[in-house]
């Protein structure tokens, strides 16, 4: 998804839905004799890796994450698109990968209520498993917190400087913006990975274009979402406000080639860094991908 054109599909972004208040009921453990896995991982492809209604979802970026890992591993079929003349703009392509993710870990946990459930996501696919995991976080999942066992974000657009980065920290926070809710009380089992440069999730706190056209794929295309936009967007206002107001934003937007944007961009797009992560070092020598398997497999 070209960051240069999302601004395209301002009239795309959905709220998180939320299910019923689920309580916690104490640590579980699989049964070994009920034929269910001691681990299930629920994995969101990114933008254009997959799409609607696929009987069969293609790994992507998260193949490494996945591939050898114990129990079960099921992928999401969803939209995967980033503007309205795809047939889904980012907010509903993102909303419907939150909704089919939640739908497998209601269905398979009625199924296997001992199993821990791991959910990771790639880019579009990182945003819809960050929600998921703040939904289940702040206790209003399909399973209690502690049925998580590890939430792995690769190039998440919600990432929030507070998180926890695995690797070098890249700077600012994602394109999105942080989730207002966070994570609650599965903070602690989450981990996110930023290739520093990665414009998805490593938008500086001046960068107000990237910002707004993060805020804008957010705004979800009803009354109610336009009321709650202008709420949210007041916090982003002023800030720009502070630092120079619109002749700032104008000079970021500036056509031609000697635009500071349009440099941004060019830079970005040249580097490929957010396709990097199955070769982006995080120490250890492991990468972005490999350190996110070794810790969904070690979390069980």
């Amino acid at each position: 998804m070209r960051l240069k054109n999302i601004v395209a599909a301002a009239g795309a972004a959905a709220s998180v839905l939320m299910s019923g208040i689920v309580l916690g009921t104490g640590p579980a453990t699989a049964d070994p004799g009920s034929g269910c896995p001691v681990l299930y991982t629920v994995a969101i492809p990114g933008t254009w890796e997959t799409g609607k209604d696929e009987t069969d979802p293609k790994p992507g970026m998260l193949a490494g994450v996945t591939d050898g890992l114990p129990g079960e591993v099921d992928y999401v079929s969803y939209a995967a698109t980033a503007f309205p003349w795809e047939g889904d703009a980012y907010a509903q392509s993102r909303k419907e990968a939150t909704d089919n993710a939640r739908g497998l870990i209601q269905q398979f946990a009625g199924r296997c209520p001992g199993t821990k459930i791991a959910i990771t996501g790639y880019s579009q696919g990182a945003d819809a498993a960050g929600d998921l995991a703040s939904e289940i976080g702040t206790g209003m999942g399909v399973v209690p917190p502690d049925r998580i066992s590890a939430v792995a974000l690769i190039s998440d657009p919600e990432r929030s400087p507070s998180d926890a980065q695995v690797g070098p920290p890249a700077p600012g926070a994602g394109a999105g913006g942080a989730r207002a809710a966070g994570f609650g009380w599965v903070s602690d089992r989450v981990r996110t990975v930023c290739a520093i440069g990665d414009l998805y999730c490593s938008t500086e706190e001046t960068d107000f274009v990237t910002r707004f056209a993060g805020f804008l794929t957010r705004v979800e295309p009803t009354p109610v979402g336009v009321w709650q936009g202008m709420l949210q967007v007041g916090p982003l206002v002023s800030q720009l406000m502070a630092q120079g107001g619109l002749p700032m934003l104008q000079a970021q937007l500036a056509d031609g080639p000697d635009s500071e944007y349009a440099h941004q961009l060019e830079e970005f797009y040249g580097t490929g860094k957010h396709t990097s992560y199955g070769t982006y070092p995080v120490g250890g020598g492991q990468t972005a991908i490999t350190w996110m398997h070794n810790y969904i497999a070690g979390s069980v």
